[in-house]
């Protein structure tokens, strides 16, 4: 299951996770985030318990999207304990996000 998360709730679900967090930066109107959405959906409920999977719409949340230099979208960042540990920008295959979540399991 993947979490909406924004500006307001960014810092509680995400920076102050336990667990690996993976926060795809997309928007509506977006051809490739569309392509990686279900691909984050898959890995949200093969890792089920060992990491969040997290969406942010850029539109609606800008704040967030500044904060961490959000310039080309699909973005994923992924972080761990709170911090940027791994970034992938633009579309790519499943297994390419496996390999830098393995990392941080």
């Amino acid at each position: 299951m993947t979490i909406e998360v924004t500006d307001a709730n960014f810092d509680e679900i995400v920076l102050k996770s336990d667990k690996p967090v993976i926060v795809d930066f997309w928007a509506e109107w977006c051809g490739p985030c569309r392509m990686v959405g279900p691909i984050i959906s898959e890995l949200s409920q093969e890792y089920d318990g060992k990491a969040l999977f997290t969406k942010l719409d850029v539109d609606s949340n800008p704040g967030v999207s500044a904060k961490f230099g959000i310039r080309n979208i699909p973005t994923v960042l992924f972080f761990k304990n709170g911090e940027i540990a791994d970034k992938q920008v633009g579309a790519v295959p499943k297994s390419n996000l496996e390999a830098k979540l393995q990392v941080l399991i």
